[in-house]
């Protein structure tokens, strides 16, 4: 049998290669944004909004992809972001990012939505960060601070743009719930999918038994598969600045702030104390119609005061990573295109796909007549549309 990766050119050809092999309901959870896609469609929009100012005749043969981020030297500028149940679109999918981002070099954000326990996960891949999502009351927060200190986690994520639950109806409509229903849709799923039931799902449960959501909480949550289909998350409406001031006096490790779009958040999170905020809008998962973290990205960077910004959402090209930190962003996070990649191959799949876009950037630096990463700003760019930057 042909290697699959090696049609797998760009970050783009994971995705058709995936959705082949998922069950619709899991393809539609990874795949899915809000309501009309707004969001979505605006991410990958506000790239081409931007044109490059090469300089030529630049001896570029010694440049470094090679960046520092919160006091850490990493290979290259982009990092894996945080993705929920990512185990049950690959086997020991948190796992598998999290490795491939180890040995690559480059930052791993594991989702508090994951199968697989946090500890594991530190084990497999040290230095990983974590993203959390608020459990309901005090108690309940300061239990789960103190199991991410304890687990070797030094850097702390809080995802703050989920107070309520997202409109999702491509879920809805493909069979998708958190936990899954059992159903004769879903078992036919599984059935008419055999590379995924067999190499994800029964492998996982022979294994390691029925998945669990893991790390939502101190202790053990619901499992994945369940007639109940509350999900295991306590409403975060009531969650505020005062919960985040009080995480911070209690975790002792670097704090970040992601889903930072309103210059007036970075200001807060400045005065808090955070070491850094993500500009992100989820993916477009979560408010469709919000606006593209490209565009946020210079009023809230003027806000950060110096604090470190970076950014999610959108980023599909080593050229949407040098016009992101042309535009001020330290780093970037990309998400579905690694799910998918795990998809397809695993561990290896991710490391393909992080070696894709890293000597994307590395040739495109050549490109443009760069060195250094600490080179580039605004200088390089354009807006094609409504006057130069």
């Amino acid at each position: 049998m042909s290697d699959p990766l090696r049609r797998m050119l760009s970050l783009h050809d994971f995705e058709p290669a995936a959705r082949k092999r998922l069950p619709k309901p899991i393809y539609a959870y990874v795949s899915g944004a809000v309501e009309d896609g707004q969001s979505e469609r605006a991410n990958r929009d506000a790239y081409a909004e931007y044109e490059f100012r090469p300089k030529v005749l630049v001896d570029v043969s010694a440049r470094s992809t090679r960046c520092t981020v919160l006091g850490r030297e990493y290979a290259a500028p982009v990092g894996v972001a945080p993705m929920g149940i990512s185990a049950l679109s690959s086997y020991r999918g948190d796992v598998v990012l999290a490795r491939a981002a180890f040995e690559a070099g480059v930052p791993c954000i594991m989702s508090g939505s994951s199968l697989i326990r946090l500890e594991t996960v530190m084990d497999a891949a040290p230095g990983t960060w974590f993203q959390a999502y608020l459990p309901g009351d005090e108690a309940q927060i300061g239990a789960l601070i103190d199991r991410v200190a304890a687990a070797g986690v030094d850097t702390l994520v809080l995802t703050v743009d989920t107070p309520v639950a997202a409109n999702r109806e491509n879920n809805v409509r493909a069979g998708f719930s958190t936990p899954l229903r059992p159903s004769l849709g879903l078992a036919w799923q599984g059935l008419t999918h055999p590379r995924w039931l067999a190499g994800t799902f029964l492998r996982t449960l022979a294994r390691h038994g029925m998945p669990h959501f893991e790390n939502n909480y101190a202790t053990r949550g619901a499992p994945i598969l369940s007639a109940n289909v509350l999900r295991d998350f306590s409403d975060r409406g009531h969650l505020n600045w005062e919960h985040v001031a009080a995480i911070r006096r209690r975790w002792k490790g670097l704090m970040v702030l992601k889903g930072i779009l309103h210059p007036d958040d970075a200001r807060s999170a400045r005065t808090l104390g955070m070491d850094a905020v993500i500009v992100s809008n989820h993916g477009g998962r979560q408010l469709d119609g919000s606006m593209s973290p490209l565009h946020a990205l210079p009023a809230v960077l003027e806000a950060a005061g110096g604090m470190e910004v970076m950014l999610d959402s959108g980023v599909r090209r080593g050229t949407d990573v040098l016009k992101a930190m042309a535009l001020g962003a330290r780093c970037v996070f990309v998400g579905r295109p690694f799910n998918y990649a795990a998809t397809v191959a695993g561990q290896r799949g991710v490391a393909h796909a992080i070696a894709l876009i890293a000597e994307e950037v590395r040739r495109n630096m050549g490109l443009l007549g760069l060195v250094d990463l600490q080179e580039l700003d605004a200088g390089f760019l354009r807006r094609a549309r409504g006057g130069a930057t």
